[in-house]
């Protein structure tokens, strides 16, 4: 019974090499959107968090996107007590144990355990999560088209609605959701995107200081270069 429990849950993270030569659609690049950062987090803590932590990020690290501590104690931290604890589930590992037969994983780097030569872990997560269909053959009543016999039960769905495989093998919405279809693809992105910015928080203040140390030595070169014609002009 344990073992069809693992199994059940939290696939993606468990069969990371499962999908190859699926097609991946392009994921939205919100990196340099603070709004739709502060979206997908949202999304993260009301649908994944129940289940999923991000231990390598602590909330006080969301007011990178522009929230206030306040903000982030009101509308975001249910699981802790202090801003600078880290992003976790209330329940205990062992308890996740006993109910789940194995600790539903951590998702602080999924966006880059998923990435591949062919596409970023962005791409997958963004194709995944939109690629549910109802299977009544599967013991969750769900299935993926970018992992066969997934496990992990369709969260989602309420805001997706409920899709099926038509006589051409291509995903149909049957009932609708919530959102429209071009509002839920935003909001998958945004996710996502969060996703990603959780995998490396510091990742936005880097590529600055990369294109900073760029230009101190561009800047270097120029004088550099005229100073070294000069200091060897005589010799041959």
């Amino acid at each position: 019974m344990k073992k069809l429990l693992t199994a059940l849950l939290f696939a993606p993270a468990v069969a990371l090499a499962s999908g190859a030569g699926i097609h991946l659609d392009k994921a939205p690049d919100v990196q340099g959107d603070k709004a739709a950062l502060q979206s997908g987090a949202k999304t993260f803590v009301n649908y994944c968090m129940n289940c999923h932590g991000l231990s390598y990020v602590r909330y006080n690290r969301l007011t990178e996107l522009g929230l206030t501590e306040q903000q982030v104690k009101d509308n975001l931290m249910f699981t802790a007590e202090k801003i600078g604890e880290q992003m976790r589930v209330a329940a205990q590992p062992a308890e996740q144990k006993l109910w789940f037969g194995a600790a539903p994983p951590d998702l602080s780097l999924i966006a880059r355990s998923r990435a591949s030569e062919e596409a970023s872990g962005a791409d997958w997560l963004y194709t995944y999560l939109r690629s549910f269909y109802r299977d009544q053959k599967r013991p969750t009543g769900w299935n993926n088209t970018v992992f066969e016999n997934v496990g992990m039960p369709h969260v989602l769905w309420e805001l997706q609605g409920q899709q099926i495989l038509n006589k051409e093998h291509k995903l149909e919405l049957s009932v609708p959701g919530k959102l429209s279809a071009e509002e839920y693809n935003k909001q998958v992105a945004d996710l996502v995107g969060f996703l990603v910015w959780a995998g490396e928080p510091g990742a936005g203040f880097r590529k600055q200081l990369g294109f900073g140390v760029l230009g101190f030595l561009a800047v270097l070169f120029c004088v550099a270069y005229p100073m070294k014609k000069r200091f060897w002009k005589d010799v041959k």
